[in-house]
């Protein structure tokens, strides 16, 4: 039923926004040089590696330089970046991985190879699951830059105390996760980008 939802729910959404992507993807090639989608590998279900899709926010390899974004203040950010990461726009086109598969609407955010192989084998069942585009630990750590801009070391505050504590979260999830509880999720996440 999870995996029906997604495919009917991604596709519905993937046309229903097919405008605001058109305008989204003008902006983002007016403001600043490079491509529309910033594809990034990604650890997915069964530690499989996988292609994200984002719309693109930062300058072209700005990857290269760190891995952590930090707030308004990280000088990668391009002007229409800020907006779009701001009220999540850029998470919209994941609607294409939900819909082949290598996501979920709901489930534990994805992260990259590097972080994934910090963790624990306890926190490895996070990874027994689809990732999603939402979750309790991203609406709870909604305000994740601004945590991280304001620390000494991002890096180090990412890694110690806002990795274990999402992680945490989601493990839960793995534990209790329904369909009920991804559409009440979803509907949470809705009210918290409108109400930001």
């Amino acid at each position: 039923m999870k995996r029906l939802f997604d495919i009917v729910a991604s596709g519905l959404g993937l046309v229903a926004l097919s405008p605001l992507f058109l305008v989204l993807a003008v902006w983002i090639k007016a403001d600043s040089r490079g491509p529309v989608f910033y594809r990034q590998t990604r650890v997915g279900r069964h530690n499989r590696d996988f292609r994200l899709f984002k719309f693109r926010s930062m300058r072209p390899d700005s990857d290269k330089l760190g891995l952590i974004t930090v707030g308004g203040r990280d000088p990668r950010v391009t002007r229409s970046g800020f907006y779009i990461r701001k009220y999540k726009l850029d998470e919209f086109p994941q609607l294409i991985n939900v819909f082949v598969g290598d996501m979920s609407l709901v489930g534990p955010r994805p992260e990259v190879r590097r972080y994934v192989d910090m963790y624990t084998p306890e926190q490895m069942r996070v990874l027994d699951v689809r990732p999603g585009i939402t979750s309790l630990a991203s609406i709870r750590y909604r305000n994740e830059n601004d945590i991280l801009a304001a620390a000494s070391d991002p890096e180090r505050a990412y890694i110690e105390q806002v990795m274990p504590d999402k992680l945490a979260i989601d493990l839960e999830y793995v534990e209790r996760a329904s369909l009920a509880t991804d559409i009440a999720l979803i509907f949470r996440t809705f009210k918290e980008i409108i109400t930001k």
